[in-house]
């Protein structure tokens, strides 16, 4: 009977001994309860408890977790109903707040997300809801994480994740999308026209520029050629009237000496001027006029003796 009890004693203190063994693992913390009251901590490790008088309350994880917030239906500031859905990222700091000072921790962080969720975006327009997902993103982190806090939780992030608008709201938005792309693709072409015609007009005027310079270029050299003949031709009639002038003045000198040949020289160049004149007229098509073919040869005849006389008193005035 002693050696029953002995054993029966000695398996309890073996049971004993191991309800007191506590092994926490990485990244968890236990809160302990002494009748039903929070007493201590255990942090990752090997610890030890009273058996029968201490107990565990609660196991919570330290490491970051992660709530899936359901798919709801939002109001928007104009009147638009979507649909919104989301992630929350949040970590245990204080176990024994996380564990005493509210019931139902995930549950009631959704909730507390889902509840700003609709108060933030429904004071927003359609417009800036869909554009502005960061900024959304920004404030709801700053609401919950603020009434979060006396529960010993960070929130670290809140990521809005869809926003369903409307089908018929959605077929408009890709209409207007579709307005919109053809109205810049039409001012880019509108935009290729001008810089053409512009760059058309620029050519033109260029091109008339350099036609006038061209024609200016040509015109100066006409008149500078003009100009040239100009003076050829007055030097021509200098010269001309040069060797009249001698002419006559020999012809003079002739006549005074009594040279009948000197006459003959004068009455036939007059002569021969005007049959010139009346072969050149446009006006006559016929002349029909005596010829003394005599006097035009005795003409010539006392040209030629002037000629010869002329050139040996130019001989002897050299010598």
């Amino acid at each position: 009977m002693g050696t029953i009890v002995a054993f029966a004693f000695g398996l309890f203190l073996l049971v004993t001994a191991w309800k007191g063994v506590v092994t926490v693992p990485q990244g968890t913390e236990y809160t302990i309860e002494r009748f039903g009251k929070y007493r201590a901590t255990f942090e990752p490790g090997f610890h030890w408890l009273v058996p029968y008088i201490d107990r565990i309350g609660r196991k919570l994880s330290m490491m970051e977790q992660v709530l899936d917030v359901p798919s709801q239906e939002v109001i928007t500031k104009d009147n638009a109903m979507v649909g919104v859905d989301g992630v929350v990222f949040f970590q245990v700091l204080d176990a024994p707040k996380a564990a005493y000072e509210v019931q139902q921790l995930e549950v009631s962080i959704m909730q507390l997300t889902m509840t700003n969720l609709r108060t933030v975006m429904g004071s927003m327009d359609l417009d800036e809801l869909l554009s502005q997902r960061d900024h959304i993103n920004a404030k709801l982190l700053s609401v919950v994480d603020d009434a979060t806090t006396p529960w010993g939780i960070k929130v670290t992030r809140i990521e809005i994740k869809d926003i369903r608008p409307p089908t018929d709201l959605v077929t408009a938005m890709a209409r207007q999308m579709k307005a919109e792309r053809e109205k810049r693709a039409n001012i880019l072409e509108a935009e290729g026209f001008r810089q053409a015609a512009i760059l058309k007009a620029e050519g033109e005027r260029q091109s008339q520029i350099l036609a006038a310079e061209a024609q200016k270029q040509e015109q100066i050299l006409e008149a500078e050629g003009r100009k040239e003949a100009a003076f050829r031709d007055a030097e021509a009639r200098e010269r001309f009237a040069e060797a009249e002038a001698r002419a006559t003045m020999m012809v003079s000198q002739a006549i005074e000496k009594g040279d009948i040949q000197a006459i003959n020289y004068f009455v036939a160049t007059k002569y021969i001027e005007a049959l010139s004149r009346i072969a050149t007229s446009p006006n006559e098509k016929l002349v029909l006029m005596p010829l003394e073919a005599s006097s035009v040869i005795g003409a010539l005849g006392g040209i030629s003796e002037l000629a010869k006389k002329a050139g040996v008193a130019t001989g002897g005035s050299a010598a």
